[in-house]
């Protein structure tokens, strides 16, 4: 008798534990996001590899299981479609090109959810990610007027729309707060992908006085840091640490830390199941931006302190960095 009550213990402690987890109860390794990256693709030693870089991250540390795809033909709806029929937690749409077929993708299926990076969409089921450039290259701008010796700087952007415009108009700002009187050359390649169209750009800068160059060109800035290179001028790298692609060379770097904001998102769905904010945007406030080690050149004391005082104005307030292209000082 003493056996059989036994016995129908450990069948009722079977039962209770069986019912205890249930389908809809999920482990890290259940989570799975999706990711269209941007035009250049891996490799680009910029925006994208930055954004997977987030995303090994989130996998070595939190478990998730991710896929990337990649659409150098622009047929973004296609891959989108892909990646919705896998079955992601989460898609991540990369870039400003990917919004509208984002958007369109969305619409079509309500209930996934979406990250968008680099834009802001209103439709319900899409969450929004931007940057407020602007303020890291605010910082940069100052380094290079401080390092510039013919009083000659160059901005060169990619393709000629806001988000880019965030670059410009900070640096534009950054150098003439240290120096009014410096002057600051732009032009637009047109794309992010072309790495001679970005060193033939530097060339002509470079022949006509320009001693320090910035880009927000992707891997089109890559051909202007190799041409600054060759023909020793200063440059200064964009979203990652670019220092490596030309040691000589690149002064310091505008971080844009699309690793930390992909890392963020994938542990809040792990913690949270889902991600409810509509939007995100970062900044110097909360490490969204900032400066790569600065390295090549060596700033003065009063230089250094110069630029951690005007972080902190901006982070406070007192210094406002315009956003707006055609707005800057």
């Amino acid at each position: 008798m003493k056996k059989l009550m036994i016995g129908f213990c450990l069948i009722v402690l079977l039962i209770v534990a069986g019912c205890s987890t249930t389908p809809s109860e999920k482990t890290q390794d259940d989570y799975k996001i999706g990711i269209l990256l941007s035009d250049a693709g891996l490799g680009d030693e910029s925006f994208n590899d930055s954004a997977f870089k987030g995303l090994e991250k989130a996998r070595d540390e939190l478990g998730i299981l991710f896929d990337y795809k990649e659409a150098p033909d622009g047929n973004y709806e296609q891959k989108l479609e892909e990646l919705v029929a896998e079955k992601y937690n989460v898609i991540i749409g990369l870039g400003f090109s990917v919004q509208e077929a984002l958007e369109k993708t969305a619409k079509k299926y309500p209930d996934q959810q979406f990250i968008l990076i680099d834009g802001q969409s209103d439709v319900a089921n899409i969450t929004s990610i931007t940057f407020k450039e602007q303020e890291g290259s605010f910082l940069l701008g100052m380094v290079a007027a401080m390092t510039s010796k013919t009083g000659k700087i160059g901005f060169i952007g990619g393709v000629d729309i806001p988000v880019i415009h965030h670059f410009e108009n900070g640096f534009i700002e950054g150098a003439h707060y240290f120096n009014p009187k410096i002057e600051i050359v732009s032009e637009y390649s047109g794309n992010f992908d072309d790495a001679e169209a970005g060193a033939a750009i530097a060339e002509r800068y470079i022949k006509n006085g320009v001693d320090f160059i910035y880009h927000a060109a992707g891997f089109t800035g890559f051909g202007s840091i190799k041409k600054a290179e060759e023909m020793g001028i200063y440059a200064a790298g964009v979203d990652t640490d670019q220092f490596y692609i030309a040691e000589k060379t690149v002064v310091t770097s505008m971080l844009k830390n699309v690793d930390q904001a992909v890392f963020k998102m994938a542990k809040t769905l792990v913690e949270d199941g889902k991600i409810s904010e509509k939007s995100f945007s970062f900044g110097l406030a909360d490490n969204g931006v900032g400066l790569a080690d600065i390295r090549v050149i060596k700033l003065t004391p009063e230089q250094q302190t110069a630029i951690e005082k005007a972080k902190e104005d901006i982070v406070s307030g007192k210094i406002k960095v315009t956003a707006e292209k055609g707005n800057s000082q």
